[in-house]
């Protein structure tokens, strides 16, 4: 039997998103939603909005067909996305926490002169393709998307057609999943950035604790059979964590350090950063920096190094 998983966004426990000082400015999201205005544009979401006991209109965030429903139709009002599906089995991502990645590689660009003729890998897009359509539709930024999944990769080019988004995102399955670049790469990519957002967790055991945590900090019951938006195998863990999948993509960074002006990553973890930059100075990086990022109660960050 598979374990489910529930899929809990820090974004997404009220409609007012909180820390909004701390959310980029130029993120459509940092005030937080119009579900009225959002219901209006895809009648999918208006089944899963009620008035709450403080009268406030809001969605059960513990149902995952509700918080997908959100997320898509706030694609499709804010980003023109007019078809965004995939498997449940998937992880469905928080679409203000990607915007606000994609808003801050935009800083770190222009921070370099770095401008017009974008060019993004996105590595691990997964089934949503999500960083894609959030950078082509923000910045019109072209992308090339790997994934070790073939399946996910599937899902992903559907979306990408029926987006008629052929010409900006590409997408390049990885066969060997202990390689990043090698193997998706050609000798005459040039990339500005790679962005990522790393597995987390060394197993599934790890992540289901994880998982049992923050049901138990909703008073949810762990044990109940919950639809699953939180992801697949490869989405959520890797063999050695978070901590052994980035010091292979810093690596690899300084291998391929020819083909990308600047290399990103999301980091969970505070205490991972401090060995990232010993590395990355061993490896020759010449710039290296972090940028937090607030996620409702959560502080996360981006660690973005240039060889250049």
């Amino acid at each position: 039997m598979r374990h489910q998983i529930v899929c809990v966004n820090p974004f997404f426990k009220t409609t007012a998103i909180k820390n909004s000082a701390q959310i980029h400015p130029n993120n459509k999201h940092k005030s937080g939603y119009n579900l009225d205005a959002l219901s209006e544009s895809f009648p999918g979401l208006a089944p899963f909005v009620f008035t709450n006991k403080h009268e406030t209109k809001t969605i059960d965030f513990s149902n995952p067909k509700a918080v997908k429903a959100l997320n898509t139709a706030l694609l499709y009002k804010h980003y023109n996305i007019v078809f965004w599906d995939f498997p449940e089995t998937n992880l469905c991502p928080p679409i203000p926490g990607r915007a606000d990645y994609i808003h801050h590689i935009s800083d770190v660009l222009k921070s370099s002169n770095i401008t017009g003729n974008i060019k993004v890998l996105d590595i691990g897009t997964g089934a949503s393709c999500i960083y894609p359509l959030i950078g082509q539709a923000e910045y019109n930024w072209s992308f090339v998307a790997s994934d070790i999944d073939k399946g996910a990769l599937k899902h992903a080019q559907n979306i990408i057609a029926k987006n008629k988004l052929d010409d900006a995102i590409e997408l390049r399955y990885q066969s060997d999943a202990s390689q990043i670049f090698q193997g998706v790469l050609k000798d005459t990519d040039k990339f500005s950035v790679s962005i990522c957002n790393p597995p987390f967790y060394k197993s599934e055991a790890e992540a289901l604790e994880a998982n049992a945590r923050k049901l138990k900090g909703l008073n949810m019951d762990a044990l109940k059979p919950v639809r699953n938006f939180s992801g697949t195998q490869n989405e959520l863990w890797y063999k050695g964590g978070e901590k052994a999948f980035l010091h292979t993509y810093l690596y690899e960074s300084s291998l391929f350090k020819d083909h990308c002006e600047w290399f990103t990553t999301l980091v969970s973890k505070k205490d991972l950063v401090k060995g990232m930059y010993a590395s990355l100075k061993k490896l020759g990086a010449t710039s290296i920096k972090t940028i937090n990022m607030g996620q409702g109660n959560k502080i996360s960050r981006i660690v973005a190094w240039t060889f250049k």
